[in-house]
């Protein structure tokens, strides 16, 4: 591990690990968050994970996430958590599990497209047995939809209407932690078996399960009838495939309204409207208007 270390990474590594850090490597970097993986004085290597104080979520909030899910499902330990001295930021610290990942793997050809989302479905399944504690965040609904209008024109949210009217009716179903944005990159394989963890818990929730089922089948691809079903027989706990199409709609519709103008929106649009063939019972369809004689 080579690299300067930022003054941030350094006093985050000192006060909340209490090992000085000697090299850095910057895995990411989003409009709030950054995670490096960082080599420690004493040997060890940690990810450390930095919040910018405008985020929604902040280190506090992912560590009692990862800590609440640990007996379930594997992820990476927490080392250390907190405000960074003299930053706004806050940091967590947690162990280094290595650098290859399920989307890595699936990439070079180790690991197959099916068996990764068998991988995936039955890691959910795991993390969505996890008891939900009473602290435990939720994001309602209707600030989801909230937040996609600002992003999109009311033309766009009304063709949803009848997915986000499925989703709005069927609030009283069963609420789980949700990952919120499981695909392969956020899997990491570690130890000589590849055990598979969960990383990244920064949008994690509490939720239906059909929304985070979905969310992963969106992220990765697999909205064809056999790729859905290769997920859902896979995943070890019932499912409302009514709900699961409308959240499948919902979070494509995300993905095109996050998009970049260009063959990134493009692709997203070519996805809605394999949606809207598929499923048109969850599409509102723009009818002519009829001129008078």
């Amino acid at each position: 591990m080579i690299g300067a270390v930022p003054a941030v990474v350094a006093r985050a590594a000192l006060a909340l690990a209490g090992v000085p850090a000697h090299a850095a490597c910057r895995l990411s970097a989003r409009s709030r968050t950054a995670v490096y993986r960082v080599g420690l004085a004493d040997g060890r290597s940690v990810v450390i994970k930095l919040y910018a104080a405008t985020a929604r979520r902040n280190a506090t909030t992912e560590s009692a996430a990862i800590r609440a899910v640990s007996g379930h499902v594997p992820v990476p330990a927490v080392n250390g958590y907190g405000h960074v001295p003299g930053h706004e930021a806050t940091a967590l610290i947690t162990s280094d599990l290595g650098p290859l990942t399920l989307g890595s793997a699936m990439r070079c050809g180790r690991v197959s497209d099916e068996r990764a989302l068998k991988d995936l479905a039955g890691l959910l399944g795991r993390l969505h047995r996890a008891p939900v504690q009473p602290w435990a965040s939720r994001r309602p609904f209707y600030e989801q939809v909230a937040s996609l209008g600002r992003r999109c024109p009311p033309s766009s949210l009304d063709r949803l209407g009848p997915a986000l009217a499925a989703i709005a009716d069927a609030s009283d179903s069963a609420l789980v932690w949700c990952h919120g944005d499981l695909h392969g990159d956020n899997v990491v394989l570690a130890g000589p078996r590849a055990v598979r963890h969960l990383v990244d818990f920064t949008d994690a929730a509490v939720g239906p399960r059909e929304s985070d089922i979905a969310q992963t089948l969106v992220m990765m691809d697999a909205l064809s009838p056999l790729r859905v079903r290769t997920v859902t027989h896979a995943y070890p706990l019932a499912l409302d495939q009514h709900l699961l199409a409308a959240w499948a709609v919902f979070h494509t519709m995300r993905c095109w309204a996050h998009s970049s103008p260009g063959d990134d929106g493009v692709l997203w649009e070519r996805r809605l409207d394999d949606l809207n063939r598929r499923a048109p019972h969850l599409f509102r369809t723009r009818r002519p208007e009829r001129t008078r004689r």
